[in-house]
């Protein structure tokens, strides 16, 4: 189910890193025709070809009027969900948003010189929608993450998009929504919601930016409309690394492995360690504990193809290869795990010690759980208050100090061969003078 590669098989290492590199988002020339042909169709037939959509691929019958969903709908799929569902949905929204309220930042400005200012502006975008998937399973927790950094950096106007039986397959999406005052949701997904928010129909308003996981066609619609609109990012298969030695306690190393796997078929979940004792145990703390989950079909075949636990001489070797797969998650699970942590430098998430699974970063942390994947961790960073936030600059110059540096302006646009840039610069001098 999940092969130990042993320190002295290089080779065979080799090959398993690089098809864990290669999981990145790829899509076919068929798929993009596919979406891309879907794209043109809500463009050019709005509303009626969301409801032939939703009617094709998820075999629900939507009536104009149910495009978007009432407040009395989403409070009555929202009256189903469990109080003690309710409870932790409230402290997890709590934890989000206290996180995320330390990343708001502020407008600023400077006075390099007499007669200059320099200022940068923050505002926030004006309408964001949200991607919430509801396919195989249905997601609260993708509510608070793109909502709530949405909310604290101020965006005016939340759309979220769902597919249609996201709300009565899993109430706790609907209290999500209601414990946010999120009120603009349309009951529709895949692909042919992206290209609703992107450009609009009869009902759906079109957006600023989207955000939000998705399915291959989602990811797809995403890459095909950035430009009309941003995009948060192209998010790939999940994926954790654990770094482990002797301390770690092989039941929690298996369970945080296993937990990883049962996302999807093409989920990785890695175990990197020097002690082969640890390796032995863990894989038979797997076979124990897969017997009895819900998703057991998934995750073995996650962990056949995309699962492995890697031999390593020593602990500072097996960062080396944490840092060459740049994940999504990272648990250290070391003696010294504070220490550890530090050498890490590629990541979307570093969870450190024995009482830190991925989990808690997934539900209730605070962090936001929308991660770079498959390598994107080496250039880009978690969502956050500054995905919703745009910055404009702002130049004043005063009539000395534009002849103080006009000279300098002309130089170099005539070395760029711009001479009407040069020309702009100089026909001031003589009001500046």
């Amino acid at each position: 189910m999940i092969e130990i590669i042993n320190r002295t098989d290089k080779e065979r290492r080799r090959q398993k890193l690089e098809k864990l590199l290669a999981r990145g988002v790829s899509f076919d020339r068929e798929l993009i025709q596919q979406v891309g042909r879907i794209i043109d169709d809500v463009r050019k037939r709005g509303d009626e070809a969301l409801i032939d959509y939703t009617r094709q691929f998820d075999g629900v019958e939507l009536q104009l009027e149910e495009l978007r969903l009432s407040e009395e709908s989403i409070e009555r799929a929202a009256a189903g969900v469990d109080a003690n569902v309710l409870e932790a949905l409230r402290r997890a929204i709590r934890n989000v948003r206290e996180f995320h309220l330390r990343q708001i930042d502020t407008s600023w400005a400077i006075e390099p010189a007499p007669g200059i200012k320099l200022e940068q502006r923050l505002r926030p975008i004006e309408s964001v929608g949200v991607y919430v998937p509801g396919g195989t399973a249905a997601y609260p927790s993708s509510v608070m993450m793109n909502v709530v950094p949405a909310q604290v950096a101020g965006v005016s106007r939340i759309a979220v998009a769902t597919p249609s039986r996201s709300l009565t397959s899993n109430p706790a999406v609907a209290a999500a929504l209601r414990e946010l005052k999120v009120d603009e949701v349309y009951s529709v997904g895949g692909a042919q919601a992206i290209a609703a928010l992107a450009y609009g129909t009869e009902t759906v308003r079109a957006v600023h930016k989207i955000t939000g996981p998705g399915n291959r066609f989602v990811a797809a619609a995403k890459q095909l409309v950035f430009g009309a609109v941003g995009i948060d990012s192209i998010a790939g298969p999940s994926e954790v690394v654990i770094v482990a030695d002797d301390s770690a306690r092989a039941e929690y190393v298996a369970a945080d492995l296993l937990a990883q796997a049962e996302h999807a078929e093409d989920a990785a979940a890695v175990l990197i360690t020097p002690s082969m004792h640890l390796a032995e145990t863990v894989l038979l703390e797997i076979g124990r504990q897969v017997r009895v989950l819900p998703r057991a079909s998934i995750i073995r075949k996650s962990l056949e193809h995309f699962g492995a636990i890697l031999i390593t001489d020593t602990l500072d070797e097996a960062f080396e290869l944490v840092n060459q797969l740049a994940p999504e998650h990272v648990q250290v699970m070391t003696s010294d795990a504070d220490r550890d942590s530090v050498k890490i430098t590629d990541a979307g998430a570093i969870f450190v010690g024995q009482h830190s699974p991925t989990a808690l970063g997934d539900y209730f942390a605070g962090p936001n759980h929308v991660l770079p994947t498959g390598g994107t961790a080496r250039f880009s960073s978690p969502l956050s208050v500054h995905d919703f936030m745009k910055r404009t600059n702002v130049i004043r110059y005063s009539p000395q100090a534009l002849r103080d540096a006009a000279e300098s302006v002309a130089t170099l646009a005539t070395v760029e061969g711009l001479q009407a840039h040069a020309q702009s610069a100089l026909i001031r001098l003589g009001e500046a003078r």
